[in-house]
């Protein structure tokens, strides 16, 4: 394995793929006030997006355009975040156009599905309001669009009008997207729970949503670990919790398979696919050692390996990259976009 500083980037955050001008490209972007890059697949460092105001969680590109994406701003912390929003970003003329695709306070994750060849925009809220520092008492809720194929008419003063699917999800954190027999669906995360949304269908006008397991939850992801045809559920909990626990499922409910034994503090970075053509998940967090963990299946057992130590990694997002696996972490909490290549 060799590592790679891509950056230096205070408060890195949010990583997501951009394909643009007919190559794949990475973005990353700040948690707090501070630029949005784009590098290549190499780690170079091309262009800046915008160089505030920052605050982003998420950033997803508009399926089907040349570089066009969606992104948060104005997420600064579960207790600062009234002002949050969904901003579209549009190359144009060699510069970068951001305009506001809807304002949501305390949207923190979100996502666009496809489904019978229509996209939704699916958002979720940390919390709904708050009277006070840590103040949970109000809590967040899912949100869905049926998104246009055309943004370009969508500003400040018209937005894209969001209905509530889903309500009462306290410290509602967690969202993954799961492809399963071809079809997309989101995994949500809260402390009521892990719940599975699927969009709506030419059969069913709506979203469908099954409860998966009823423990406090902050991320979750589906992945065959060991091999057998059907993946196990691996979960950080509880909120920004400590501990990383494995369910396999049994006569359709998910059962408690395996628990790290080490408290991990501040479980936060979440990704799960393929390297060196084994099922990983890459798992990370932010106090305590501050590790970047592999999970994988071993000699008929889970294994959690460490990768890099003390680097507090947010988020992880892997690629493969000619006869290279490639992860890119922000390692939030020394300010370091890193790039690790395994062969």
């Amino acid at each position: 394995m060799k590592k790679k500083v891509m950056a230096e980037l205070e408060k890195c955050y949010s990583i997501a793929p951009l394909h643009y001008k007919g190559a794949d490209h990475i973005l990353v972007a700040a948690e707090k006030t501070d630029r949005c890059i784009l590098f290549d697949t190499e780690g170079r460092e091309e262009e800046t997006v915008w160089e505030g105001p920052g605050g982003v969680m998420t950033m997803v590109q508009v399926p089907g355009t040349d570089g066009q994406f969606l992104a948060t701003h104005k997420f600064y912390s579960p207790n600062d975040s009234k002002e949050a929003k969904i901003v579209i970003a549009t190359p144009e003329n060699g510069a970068w156009k951001i305009r506001t695709l809807t304002d949501l306070p305390f949207v923190h994750r979100f996502d666009i599905v496809e489904c019978d060849g229509q996209q939704y925009l699916i958002a979720c809220t940390l919390k709904s309001g708050h009277a006070y520092k840590d103040d949970w008492s109000n809590p967040g809720k899912v949100y869905a669009a049926l998104l246009p194929e055309d943004l370009s008419g969508f500003n400040e003063t018209h937005q894209l009008e969001l209905t509530v699917i889903k309500d009462n999800m306290l410290k509602n954190h967690g969202y993954y997207r799961m492809v399963r027999d071809g079809k997309t669906a989101s995994l949500v995360c809260s402390e009521n729970g892990v719940f599975r949304f699927d969009p709506p269908t030419r059969e069913h006008a709506e979203w469908t949503i099954e409860t998966l397991l009823e423990i406090p939850a902050s991320d979750a992801v589906f992945i065959d670990l060991d091999g057998d045809g059907r993946e196990e559920l691996l979960v950080m909990t509880p909120f920004h919790g400590d501990r990383v626990q494995i369910y396999r499922e049994t006569d359709g409910a998910y059962e408690l398979d395996y628990e790290y034994p080490e408290k991990v503090e501040f479980l936060h970075a979440i990704w799960s696919g393929t390297i060196a053509g084994k099922s990983v998940v890459m798992i990370g967090h932010r106090k305590g050692n501050r590790d970047l963990l592999k999970v994988t299946w071993a000699d008929g057992t889970y294994q959690v390996d460490v990768i890099d130590h003390d680097c507090g990694p947010a988020n992880a997002y892997g690629f493969h990259r000619g006869d290279r696996d490639v992860l890119v972490t922000t390692n939030r909490e020394i300010n370091e976009i890193a790039m690790y290549e395994f062969e």
